[in-house]
């Protein structure tokens, strides 16, 4: 027999996995968000009679394909459909008799791709291990970030507000699956750990989650009103409607997703900050918006003051982060000297700061120490922030990097964005992350990165000691897990001030 549990919507029918694991895939936690609801805050699901089939992945978020070559590396799936504000739960305890910690995982992919539906995010070794493991999807691109300025009075960030909703889902129901509401660990990658250091700092967030956990994104990426409404404002141009909600909502979703994808080739052939803000740096164009309401403060300000005092974090990003974007591509042999300069420059690291990454990293090339330089700026200076801000206030910081570097492409890619995913997730022999891993990936890695993420969750511990500003204590998952004090704390101190 199929189990079955009731939610406050309805009842629900899983099925039977892995290790006497659970699964209950495709439930809503908000309403489809079509015609007056397309922009607009998510509602609460309509309630059902019978029992629901919770036995298949359901609709996933539009979005427009990686462009290549990331649509060769980077695992997505796309179901169409409407109603794709659902979620999925794993579970060990289908009798909803336990108690147990809960995960609830947030999907990266620039904020404008990916899907909580991969199968790369099984939650089946988590569940294993004790845990109730969540992944939801949330709206992406326009209809998740779009925001146009002071005469745009709806509310921005509508991603976040759907990623919200699904947590007061899990509030109010996982319960019935055996979870802890007052044990609750958010966790991400990428536009996902930057979404979690967005909720660190939404008033509507506040006890929702009482741990998190962000991998390659904390709390620096989030765009002003000015920068967002010049990036909606060209959107609406390229679309030939006038720049107003009631206008884009009228536009075709195809339509719309294809000129998103026209704005980041426009952004990334000319990164002027005159025509795109903030986002010239970010090369994201949808983005966490500080509105001043759903939003009130720049993330990363807002937890230096305390917003999520009472959330112990577990931070950190990947070795070599940027090299997914400078190796496969082709573009790291063609960086020169002078666009190394230019580059460094932007992120406003002085010429000084330049000839103490040369020295760092004797004999690099130019396109070498730009993927160095920028992996710190985009993801290890953020991440190290948001431990010191945190055990300023008295919370608990944990931070680690991951080193261990796969081999295809010739080893080049070095620990890249991404990598380590498969890593926390158990989940190596999934076929989606092949490309990036090899065939052989150590599977004693995962063992190790795995238990930390579930004692984490668990007990709010995963096993070394705590980050304080006097005491950089760093976890390396290489290929033999060790610790590390204050690793490149001369480069960390370059960015005093500046990141």
């Amino acid at each position: 027999m199929r189990p079955v549990l009731v939610t406050r919507q309805g009842a629900v029918r899983g099925i039977t996995g892995p290790h006497g694991t659970t699964c209950f895939k495709n439930i809503p936690y908000a309403a489809a968000p079509t015609d007056s609801l397309r922009f607009a805050p998510p509602r609460p699901p309509d309630a059902w009679d019978g029992i629901r089939d919770a036995g298949a992945y359901g609709p996933t978020a539009p979005k427009a394909p990686y462009a290549p070559p990331m649509d060769r590396l980077i695992p997505e799936v796309d179901i169409p459909g409407e109603e794709f504000l659902n979620l999925n739960v794993w579970t060990p305890d289908p009798s909803g008799s336990a108690s147990l910690p809960v995960m609830v995982w947030v999907h990266g992919g620039a904020f404008s791709n990916g899907s909580g539906s991969l199968s790369g995010y099984d939650g089946s070794a988590f569940a294993r291990d004790g845990v109730v493991l969540v992944t939801l999807n949330y709206r992406l691109g326009a209809e998740g970030f779009l925001h146009l300025g002071p005469e745009d009075t709806a509310p921005a960030n509508l991603g976040l507000l759907d990623q919200i909703a699904g947590l007061e889902w899990v509030r109010d129901n996982i319960a019935s699956f055996g979870g802890d509401p007052g044990r609750v660990t958010v966790f991400g990658q990428s536009a996902g750990a930057m979404s979690i250091g967005a909720l660190l700092a939404m008033p509507a967030a506040k006890g929702l989650f009482h741990r998190a956990a962000l991998q390659s994104g904390a709390a620096h990426h989030a765009l002003s009103t000015d920068s967002a409404a010049l990036i909606g404002t060209r959107l609406a141009a390229l679309l030939g409607v006038p720049p107003t909600r009631p206008d884009l909502a009228a536009v075709p979703r195809e339509l719309l997703l294809a000129a998103q994808q026209q704005l980041r080739s426009d952004m990334s052939a000319r990164p002027d900050p005159a025509l795109w803000g903030e986002a010239a740096l970010n090369l994201m164009p949808f983005e966490p918006v500080v509105d001043r309401a759903t939003l009130p403060r720049a993330p990363a300000e807002a937890v230096a003051d305390g917003t999520a005092a009472d959330v112990d974090v577990l931070v950190g990003c990947t070795r070599d982060e940027f090299r997914l974007f400078t190796v496969p591509t082709g573009l790291a042999p063609l960086v020169t000297d002078e666009l190394l300069e230019r580059g460094a420059a932007a992120y406003g690291l002085s010429p000084q700061g330049m000839l103490t990454y040369r020295a760092a990293f004797p004999g690099a090339t130019p396109g070498e120490l730009l993927a160095e330089i920028a992996t710190d700026w985009f993801y290890r200076l953020p991440a190290l922030r948001l431990a010191e801000a945190q055990a300023r206030q008295g919370a608990r910081a944990f931070v680690y990097e991951f080193a261990w570097p796969p081999l295809p492409l010739g080893g080049e890619l070095g620990a890249c964005h991404a990598v380590d995913v498969p890593f926390v997730f158990d989940n190596l022999a999934d076929p989606g992350f092949t490309p990036l891993l090899g065939d052989t990936p150590p599977q004693h890695l995962a063992d190790s990165m795995h238990a930390a993420w579930v004692a984490f969750a668990t007990t709010g511990d995963p096993g070394w000691p705590a980050y304080g500003e006097h005491d950089r204590t760093v976890r390396n998952f290489g290929s033999m897990p060790t610790l590390a004090h204050a690793p490149r704390e001369h480069l960390r101190a370059l960015w005093d001030g500046l990141r």
